[in-house]
């Protein structure tokens, strides 16, 4: 085995698959806000109305009134897609992806050119580790929709997390040609091409990222992981303790010196370990917290 592919086996160790929701790794997420219009007193706010608030809602972290007006939507309408993938949009945030999954096929089923449920159900099909199963749904949104955003994001998550890193960049460069500057492609490139063994240049695309003030987090610890790799344990530290208490920067500088003498062994010492589950890091307290960003909610 080449040093090449033990850097990718150690890197692939430290970056379990977490699909972050407006936190954006493998995101920003960045999640659009949307907003609504005033409610006129005396009058009864409209489906769509309501809908525009469940989602505002969504974006606030009141799961709450989300879940209450996306039901209500749901009772009026059995068939609304928008009501059945806010439900799932809900559940999901909330970690219950099972019953996200159920709302999710339940809105493909209604209208199977509905994109909005089919990113969903790829995102959960990542979570749990179907990465098949999310590269034919990723691949399906996108010939209905060429070079969508949240499509192309998460195809290129799907295939980094199944090991292929050449097609997961191909993807997320292409997207980027037709989306110029979208913060959660190129998060996702710069951690994919960290993961396949090259830091450097990860490096580079993540700094036009981070530069930003409204970057995110997801976006910043990336590149912490790539300087960590590349020995640069000053700058990381300094990128990590925007985000981290001193104790949780201290642990990351370790994992990165740990990862670093790995990847220094001769090939065949180096054994391979587990992939983490989504979240899994943050459950147990591994670290770096990398993160392969998969899409926004919508």
């Amino acid at each position: 085995m080449n040093s090449t592919a033990v850097f990718r086996r150690v890197v692939m160790t430290a970056c379990g698959a977490s699909l972050v929701l407006a936190s954006a790794a493998c995101t920003t997420t960045t999640r659009q806000v949307t907003e609504t219009r005033p409610v006129m007193r005396n009058s009864a706010p409209s489906t769509a109305s309501e809908l525009h608030i469940a989602d505002t809602a969504l974006d606030s972290g009141n799961f709450e009134l989300a879940t209450s007006l996306f039901e209500k939507a749901v009772q009026a309408d059995p068939r609304s897609v928008p009501g059945l993938t806010g439900l799932g949009n809900t559940l999901y945030t909330i970690g219950d992806f099972t019953r996200a999954n159920v709302y999710y096929q339940r809105a493909s089923k209604v209208d199977p050119n509905a994109t909005a449920p089919l990113i969903g159900i790829g995102r959960v099909a990542i979570h749990q580790r179907r990465f098949d199963d999310a590269i034919s749904t990723y691949h399906r949104v996108l010939a209905m929709s060429p070079n969508d955003p949240l499509a192309s994001a998460g195809l290129g998550a799907a295939l980094d997390l199944n090991g292929d890193h050449a097609g997961a960049q191909t993807v997320l460069r292409q997207a980027l040609t037709v989306n110029p500057g979208d913060p959660l492609l190129s998060v996702n490139l710069g951690l994919s091409l960290i993961l396949g063994g090259n830091p450097r240049e990860g490096a580079n695309v993540l700094l036009d990222v981070t530069r930003y003030p409204a970057a995110p987090p997801q976006a910043r610890q990336n590149l912490a992981l790539a300087y960590g790799l590349l020995g640069n344990t000053e700058a990381a530290a300094e990128i990590l303790a925007h985000d981290m208490p001193k104790a949780s920067v201290n642990d990351n500088l370790r994992y990165y010196e740990a990862q670093r003498a790995r990847i220094a062994q001769p090939a065949t010492s180096a054994a391979p370990l587990p992939l983490p589950l989504p979240s899994t890091a943050a459950r147990v307290g591994l670290v770096p917290a990398a993160q392969i960003q998969a899409a926004s909610l919508r």
